[in-house]
């Protein structure tokens, strides 16, 4: 199978990265989405997130329903930070007969070039690209192994949620209700 990898935090998941995988399995040649959760990002501060296992289980929680969507706690046993090439060779190890891509915001292609062996992930990997609010121009959109898919233009983010949760304002609508209820119950964010 192909598959598309989606790497993030999903400190919360929510409905931006939902329809963007969605997007991403059932409108390219992309056989599956996995969601690769990342315990810690080298370029996020890791002050307000949740245990690796809490958002592993908020996102099985949130795509259990869709057989074309997965997630990954492969970098759970993964020197921290992990990279994501370090991933990427690990997934192909583990699972020689599927292909991987990787699924980036456009807005991360502006800092593509600061990533460990971003040229490697290009030429051996290659990117699916969704658009996002305020990108700017990159000459990575030019790679032959760089893909732009059509998508919705979101604008949605996890620290937003989270602020709201701090206030106590609503986010129904901006997760899933399963997820929405295991914030609650288990008192994440506040």
């Amino acid at each position: 199978m192909k598959i598309g990898l989606f790497f993030g935090s999903f400190n919360p998941i929510h409905v931006g990265h939902l329809i963007i995988a969605n997007t991403m399995a059932t409108t390219t040649d992309l056989d599956q989405v996995w969601f690769v959760v990342s315990p810690q990002n080298p370029f996020k501060k890791t002050k307000s997130l949740l245990h690796e296992f809490d958002r592993l289980d908020m996102v099985e929680r949130a795509i259990a329903d869709n057989s074309c969507l997965k997630a990954t706690n492969i970098e759970f046993s993964m020197p921290k930070p992990s990279y994501t090439i370090d991933t990427l060779v690990r997934l192909g190890e583990k699972y020689p007969q599927h292909t991987f891509r990787l699924i980036m915001g456009e807005d991360n292609l502006e800092q593509f070039a600061n990533w460990k062996n971003y040229d490697k992930i290009l030429e051996y990997y290659g990117l699916e690209v969704y658009p996002r609010p305020r990108s700017t121009e990159s000459p990575f959109k030019a790679h032959p192994n760089v893909r732009l898919v059509e998508a919705p233009l979101l604008d949605i983010s996890a620290t937003f949620i989270r602020d709201c949760i701090r206030k106590n304002r609503s986010i129904r609508y901006m997760v899933p209700e399963v997820v929405e209820e295991m914030i609650t119950r288990k008192k994440f964010y506040v």
